[in-house]
């Protein structure tokens, strides 16, 4: 079985998601795993055994399903060419006309034709959906009872108000596609950033190729002002590269030989030449877009709510319309006619448009819109707790600072206490810190590199988490760890150095031991740099309103202060382990509800995961931070953390006011048309504008 994810045309709503799997599961060899109708797109699994992938494509073109290649526009076909649109522009010159001949004195059968066929013509595609949803998904649905009241209105000779109720009603299921089309705007902007053509460099040959083609390996060249086309290493050149399409980043970055490159990055001033290290269907952009897509189908529990409503809700309307209609007439001694038009009324007053629609079509807007600004948030339920955290816990190393620690200073006991000499001390740590892969350890080696000491042979490497690492040198074990790790663990009293490591941690550096379990021969002393826009950034979260800022670091109380006082800080916890920073995360959840965890998706993890909300920062071409963390900041930038709890709180403020909207719209056209003061046409233009503007509303989020 081969896993295809295919896009296709005219899937615009749950309605075209549905039939689509009902008719794709008649097919022998095709097993549907999922419909994303947000995104257009279906996942299956093929047996090409028993269907080709050709002959699929034929099938789902008949089914009115067309699978679109490479980048063809997926929105809805141009308005003159949409049957749909068709249809309803039809069904609005017929109700004219016949609103026309009625007005002129023409006989009633003439005005009869012109109205049915406006009725016929304009309701033919939501009366068949409303058909297919009763009769194989046993739904009633909004369609319905627009179908009932039309043919309601229509049987009781209020022709004109029937043929209106089909032509706006139409109008609004013909621009379905259009506003679908618009909400994906945002995620077909990514797929815009990359260019169609590569320039492939093959010995001598320089080759043009479409992107989709390039392999990993592949050597291409990009030119000044060019897009990148894939993610990859340069290998020959020099040149600042604007990362903003990609992770925000309002300052371009430097890149030479042997840095990353981004797909969708522009290239700078200088060419470079880069060799591919993600195919194009596994680069950053392409990840993105297709995280953002399904993202887009994880519904918030406010979304689920109001689908589980809408599923009991639309039956009751219908069924409170018949009651409407028969208890006064029958019961009551009422006028029949009256309170059937009143039915007809409440039916298409009390229709959930605008309340359905007002939640996935914000949302979606607004998750596009976040990844376009380098804010990937992976789904509904996400963004909804964004918008709830009073609490943000921050890791210290790559977050708060630039992760990037330099040594400092170096003190030795001496000589005469058994301590090696400089030379041999920097050597002999940096044996040890080449296996590892831990920021002080490659700040170590860059030092250790910048003095020209070469690394000492070390032999039997192993981490200690949380503390440091040790290894054989000379038929002895050494140790480089934290100064606690010394004096608990080792039962070293680190004579001759007590004082300094004090001076030094007192100082805001982290300092590390290097030495057997006998006797400490050095300290080592290193800082990081807080970021340049941490202080903002912290100002700002505190401007939002968040109660506490907590940073988690494994670092020793007196460095971790420091960097706290800095940063602008308001509760340090140091000398954490991992597991501790996840028992604090759930301590910090217990007391006050809803807490965001801020750290590099992979050391951090668990914590990551016991938070209210794990955010990974500097995601761009991380594949650890992108599928652990529930929302990923592509660049190395808390403000980006501000950006998405604002965006988050937008959008839950445009989800209250289109449901605070839309209940308002639907308890006055109820009771307007309960007490007979309503109207069909009322009710129908009330309808349609409260759906119309809920709608604007809802785009609104596309804006950044």
């Amino acid at each position: 079985m081969k896993q295809l994810d295919l896009r296709v045309g005219n899937l615009d709503c749950e309605n075209d998601a549905a039939k689509l799997q009902r008719e794709l599961g008649k097919i022998s060899g095709v097993e549907v795993i999922q419909v994303f109708p947000s995104a257009a797109k279906v996942r299956i699994s093929l047996d090409e055994d028993k269907i080709s992938q050709a002959n699929l494509s034929d099938s789902l073109e008949d089914l009115g399903f067309p699978v679109v290649r490479g980048r063809e526009e997926m929105g809805p076909p141009p308005l003159l060419k949409n049957p749909k649109v068709l249809a309803s522009l039809a069904s609005g010159i017929l109700l004219g006309l016949g609103w026309g001949l009625s007005s002129l004195g023409a006989p009633r059968s003439v005005a009869f034709v012109s109205y049915a066929l406006s009725v016929l013509i304009g309701g033919f595609f939501f009366a068949k959906e409303a058909l297919e949803e009763l009769i194989h998904e046993r739904k009633v649905g909004i369609e319905l009872l627009m179908s009932v009241a039309a043919i309601a209105s229509f049987a009781m000779g209020e022709m004109a108000e029937a043929s209106m109720l089909v032509f706006l009603y139409s109008i609004s299921e013909a621009l379905e596609g259009y506003t679908e089309a618009k909400t994906r705007s945002a995620v077909r902007a990514l797929m815009d950033l990359t260019p169609k053509l590569a320039l492939v460099k093959k010995g001598d040959l320089e080759t043009e190729i479409p992107v989709e083609d390039l392999s990993v390996g592949d050597i291409f060249i990009v030119k000044p002002g060019q897009a990148i086309p894939t993610d990859g290493q340069v290998i020959i050149g020099h040149s600042s590269v604007n990362q903003a399409p990609v992770t925000g980043e309002s300052v371009p970055v430097e890149k030479s030989a042997g840095q990353i490159v981004f797909a969708g990055s522009i290239n700078g001033e200088g060419s470079l030449e880069v060799r591919a290290t993600k195919a194009f269907s596994e680069n950053t952009i392409s990840r993105i877009i297709q995280m953002v897509e399904e993202a887009q189908e994880r519904k918030g529990k406010s979304q689920r709510f109001i689908e589980r409503f809408g599923a009991w809700y639309s039956p009751i309307v219908l069924c409170l319309g018949i009651l409407i209609a028969v208890v006064p007439t029958f019961f009551l001694n009422g006028e029949g006619v009256n309170w059937l038009t009143r039915a007809v009324v409440f039916i298409v007053a009390a229709a959930p448009c605008a309340l359905v629609i007002s939640i996935p079509i914000t949302l979606v807007a607004a998750l596009g819109t976040g990844a376009r600004n380098g804010v990937l948030i992976k789904g509904g339920a996400f963004l909804e707790e964004l918008a709830k955290v009073s609490v943000v816990a921050l890791d210290k190393t790559g977050t708060i600072t630039l992760g990037q620690p330099e040594v400092i200073e170096i003190a030795l006991v001496g000589k005469e206490n058994g301590a090696p000499s400089e030379e041999e001390f920097l050597s002999v740590a940096a044996g040890i810190e080449q296996r590892s892969q831990h920021p002080l350890a490659q700040a170590i080696l860059r030092f250790a590199e910048a003095k020209k000491i070469r690394a000492a042979k070390v032999e039997s490497f192993q981490s200690l988490t949380g503390a440091g690492a040790h290894a054989s040198y000379q038929g002895e074990t050494v140790y480089i760890a934290k100064p606690e790790f010394f004096q608990k663990d080792l039962k070293n009293s680190l004579s001759g150095l007590s004082e300094q490591i004090i001076r030094l941690q007192g100082s805001g550096n982290t300092v590390v031991v290097l030495g057997t379990e006998k006797a400490a021969w050095g300290a080592i002393a290193i800082r990081d740099r807080v970021r340049p826009n941490v202080t903002r950034a912290i100002q700002a979260l505190h401007a939002l309103g968040i109660k506490k800022i907590v940073m988690l670091t494994g670092d020793n109380e007196l460095a971790a202060q420091a960097i706290g006082r800095e940063a602008g800080i308001d509760e340090i916890c140091a000398n954490l382990k991992p597991e501790d920073k996840a028992v604090l995360v759930r301590k910090l959840s217990e007391r006050y509800g809803h807490v965001a965890m801020v750290g590099d998706g992979v050391n951090d993890a668990p914590a990551l995961a016991e938070a209210s909300v794990g955010i990974a920062m500097g995601a761009a071409g991380t594949d650890v931070a992108l599928e652990t963390a529930d929302v990923a900041l592509m660049a190395d930038d808390l403000e980006k953390l501000v950006y998405a709890l604002k965006l988050s709180r937008r959008n839950q403020r445009t989800i209250q006011q289109n449901l605070a909207l839309s209940v308002f719209v639907i308890g006055i056209l109820v009771v307007g048309a309960v007490s007979g003061k309503f109207s069909l046409p009322v009710a129908v233009v009330g309808h349609e504008l409260s759906e119309l503007v809920v709608i604007m509303s809802g785009l609104r989020m596309l804006r950044s």
